[in-house]
């Protein structure tokens, strides 16, 4: 009777011991290596089929270098915006029989190159989706992720495609569109230092204020979440602004929350815009006006090009662009410069 191992299963060396072959022999031939002598195979698989022997699925990955397993970093996956773009990843993949992987570096930019190759190393491709960490970082690690998809960045490094949103387009839609409603005075709620689509934003909105000098755009600290927008009260209603262009959605959401706290009416004192268009915007009170992003459609990609990439398949569009789409809804409206007084 074969021996079983500590855990208490039937391992490979068990297998090996009662075909009376090498660990070497059993591990190619449960590979699927066509090079061992067929007799030698089929005593091999017997031996297998009495013990009841079921191969580890992890020590097989290794061996055939192939894990039908793939890895995305994200920097917040409280976020609903990465939360989207790792279910469109997700059931795209899924289609072709591969799971995801999911490492969040909690908008900590120095955990994301140790993170990325960790889960590289786990898996047979990898995702990075908006990274935070600098150009000359991303330079750098980029070769040794291959397969590799950029969400929101590009990399110089070959081979690598990249899914970007034109977010400095994007905000100059939702700045044009508040100046139309004849807004003068407007802010815009930052996000992360670190974030490549924040600078994207501020390019734009420099584009923006070389088109219209007569309007005032104040740069206020917010960051990417709920509370940083709720937190921005204060400086937003200091700043002396009428329309308001938050980070993000959540962002925006905040700082309606803590507007509605201080009684200000939106948008009959201000108006406010977010970006993103995540589901929750179109159910707040008011519904966010705001810039919508196909961000189920960036996964689906992702996972396209890396399905390429993996199948060593050319990729006709390494790098594709997405031009957000302006859904205007209750939380913006005329400035109050420009309401007809009350009869």
């Amino acid at each position: 009777m074969a021996r079983k191992s500590a855990t208490g299963r039937i391992g490979i060396a068990d297998v090996a011991l009662k075909a009376g072959v090498s660990h070497a022999t059993v591990s190619r031939v449960m590979n699927g290596n066509f090079t061992v002598d067929p007799e030698i195979a089929t005593r091999v698989r017997a031996a297998a089929v009495e013990l009841k022997y079921q191969p580890n699925p992890v020590g097989r990955s290794l061996a055939l270098g192939k894990t039908d397993t793939i890895g995305i970093v994200v920097p917040d996956l409280a976020n609903p915006t990465f939360q989207a773009i790792l279910r469109g990843l997700s059931r795209a993949a899924a289609e072709d029989g591969y799971r995801v992987l999911i490492a969040d570096s909690f908008e900590v930019p120095s955990e994301e190159s140790i993170l990325a190759g960790e889960a590289r190393r786990r898996c047979d491709g990898l995702v990075l989706c908006a990274p935070r960490m600098t150009d000359a970082e991303l330079e750098e690690i980029a070769p040794s992720l291959h397969p590799l998809v950029l969400i929101n960045r590009t990399t110089a490094a070959a081979g690598v495609p990249s899914l970007v949103v034109d977010y400095g387009q994007g905000v100059q839609d939702l700045a044009e569109y508040l100046t139309g409603l004849g807004h003068t005075r407007l802010a815009f709620l930052a996000g992360p230092a670190g974030s490549a689509s924040n600078r994207l934003r501020l390019e734009g909105l420099e584009a923006f204020r070389a088109r219209h000098p007569e309007v005032e755009v104040s740069m206020l600290d917010g960051g990417s979440d709920f509370d940083t927008g709720h937190e921005a009260v204060d400086a937003v209603l200091d700043s002396g602004a009428t329309g308001i262009l938050a980070f993000n959605d959540l962002v925006a959401m905040g700082l309606m929350s803590g507007l509605h706290e201080r009684s200000v009416n939106v948008p009959g004192d201000i108006s406010v815009t977010g970006f993103d268009d995540i589901p929750f915007a179109r159910y707040t009170t008011p519904t966010l006006t705001t810039a919508a992003v196909p961000i189920s459609e960036l996964g689906g990609q992702a996972w396209h090009q890396l399905r390429a990439l993996i199948r060593k398949e050319e990729i006709e569009t390494p790098d594709t662009r997405y031009q957000p789409r302006l859904e205007i809804r209750a939380s913006s409206g005329p400035s109050p410069a420009n309401l007809a007084p009350a009869t």
